[in-house]
C-alpha cells in the first residue's frame, strides 16, 4: 500500500524535537516494511540522507511552509493534489498538521496542545491557526499518536476525542547520550564553564520554558550557598519571545555565571549534557520533555517541573520543583549540588528508567497505528 508522509520538518542540520521524532521513526519504519511504498513529501529541496530505503519516493512540493498562510495553502491545496496523484492509502503527519480537503485516512502525531492553554506564548497568527485548525485536525484523524498519557488525556478533555483512537508513543532517546569519562567531563567543563561544574538548561528560550524563573532560581542558589557552579544555557530564541538573558549574562549571583552557547550540534550537545552537574529544566508545560530522558541516559541528575507530563516521564529518577516558585527551584539546585547520596541515587534510577524510552519502541507503536488503518482499508475498503 501507499503511505504518504509529511516530511517538511526533515531539515538538514536543523532537526529539532519533532524533526528528530520524524527522522528516528521513519528511518525504522521504512526499513522494516519494504512491502509498502512511502511517499515523502517535502516543502523544499531535501537532503539525500533522508531517503532511508529503496521503497521511498521523495516529492518536492512547495512553497516552503514558513508562515501560517503558507501552512494553510500547502495543506489544503498542495497536499490533496499529491495524495491524489500518488494514490495514497494513508497520510501520516509527524508534526500533527493535516489536510481537511482530502478523504485519505490520516494519522497525525499531536505532541501536545500547549497553545490551547498558553496561547499568548505564540505570535497572533500562529496561535490563531493552531487553535482554529488543531481541534479540526483531531476530529479529522482516523487515528492519533501522542507522546504521553498526559497529552492523551489533555487531547481527550480539550477536544472531546474518544480515547480508543489515541495511541501513546513515548519519545526515544538518541544512543549518543550516555555517561562520559571523567577526563572528558573535565575537558567539557574547561571548554564551556571555566573548569567549574555547571547546571544545564537545554531548549528554546521561550516563555513556556520558564527560563526567567530558572535564572532567578539560579541567582538565589548562588547568593544563598556561594558555591562555584555556573549555569550553561543551550538553545535559541523562538518566535517573538523576550530574551530572558538580557542583562543576565555573566551575572548569576555571588557564586557563578550564566554561559549562553546558542544552538549546539547533536554530537556536541551530548558532550555538554554528559559534563553537567545536573540538568535544570523547569518549564510550565511539556507534552513529553526530551531533555529529561537525554539527561537520564547520560548519567546526569535532573531537576524538573512537577506539572504536566514531566512526573510521568521522570518517575522516581528525578527531583521536582514548582515552576512558579523561584525558591523551590533554588532549593532543588542546592540539593543536587550538595547531596552526593541523592545524586548517586538519581543517576542509578535514571539509567534504569531510561530503558523505557527507545526509538525502536516508538517506531513500533507508530507503525501499529498505521497498520490499524491499513488493515481497516483491506478489510472494509468501502468505509
Amino acid at each position: 500500500m501507499v503511505i504518504a508522509v509529511n516530511c517538511r520538518l526533515l531539515l538538514k542540520n536543523k532537526l529539532e524535537g519533532i524533526g528528530w521524532f520524524t527522522y528516528q521513526t521513519l528511518q525504522r519504519i521504512t526499513h522494516d516494511h519494504p512491502e509498502h511504498r512511502f511517499i515523502f513529501i517535502f516543502d523544499r529541496p531535501y537532503d539525500p540522507s533522508f531517503i532511508f530505503s529503496d521503497n521511498i519516493t521523495p516529492v518536492i512540493a512547495g512553497p516552503p511552509t514558513r508562515h501560517p498562510v503558507l501552512w494553510f495553502f500547502w495543506l489544503e491545496f498542495v497536499i490533496p493534489r499529491i495524495l491524489l496523484k500518488y494514490k495514497a492509502d494513508v497520510f501520516f503527519s509527524p508534526d500533527g498538521f493535516l489536510s481537511l480537503r482530502t478523504k485519505v485516512r490520516s494519522i497525525p502525531v499531536i505532541h501536545d496542545i500547549s497553545f490551547a492553554h498558553r496561547p499568548k506564548d505564540l505570535p497572533f497568527l500562529v496561535r490563531t491557526y493552531y487553535n482554529f485548525f488543531f481541534p479540526r485536525f483531531a476530529r479529522k484523524a482516523y487515528r492519533i499518536c501522542t507522546v504521553s498519557l498526559f497529552s492523551q488525556k489533555d487531547i481527550i478533555k480539550t477536544y472531546g476525542i474518544a480515547r480508543p483512537i489515541i495511541r501513546v508513543v513515548y519519545n526515544g532517546v538518541n544512543e549518543a547520550y550516555k555517561p562520559i569519562a571523567d577526563k572528558e567531563i573535565r575537558e567539557v567543563r574547561n571548554q564551556y564553564s571555566e573548569g567549574l561544574p555547571y547546571f544545564l538548561y537545554v531548549g528554546s528560550l521561550h516563555a513556556r520554558k520558564n527560563v526567567d524563573n530558572l535564572l532567578e532560581g539560579y541567582r538565589q542558589f548562588t547568593d544563598r550557598t556561594g558555591l562555584q557552579v555556573n549555569m550553561v544555557l543551550v538553545g535559541t530564541r523562538m518566535w517573538t519571545s523576550p530574551n530572558p538573558l538580557l542583562g543576565k549574562e555573566g551575572a548569576g549571583g555571588s557564586g557563578g555565571n550564566v554561559v549562553y552557547t546558542g544552538r549546539l550540534e547533536p554530537a556536541e550537545l551530548h558532550r555538554v549534557m554528559g559534563g553537567a552537574l545536573a540538568l535544570t529544566f523547569v518549564p510550565w508545560y511539556e507534552g513529553f520533555g526530551i531533555p529529561v530522558v537525554e539527561a537520564m541516559a547520560s548519567g546526569v541528575p535532573v531537576l524538573t517541573s512537577d506539572v504536566t507530563s514531566l512526573p510521568e516521564v521522570g518517575g522516581n529518577a528525578v527531583i521536582y520543583a514548582n515552576p512558579g516558585s523561584v525558591d523551590d527551584i533554588a532549593k532543588g539546585m542546592e540539593r543536587l549540588a550538595t547531596d552526593d547520596e541523592l545524586r548517586y541515587r538519581l543517576i542509578v534510577n535514571g539509567l534504569e528508567r531510561n530503558k523505557m524510552f527507545t526509538w525502536d519502541k516508538t517506531a513500533r507503536k507508530v507503525w501499529l497505528s498505521i497498520d490499524t488503518v491499513l488493515k481497516a482499508l483491506r478489510d472494509y475498503p468501502g468505509r
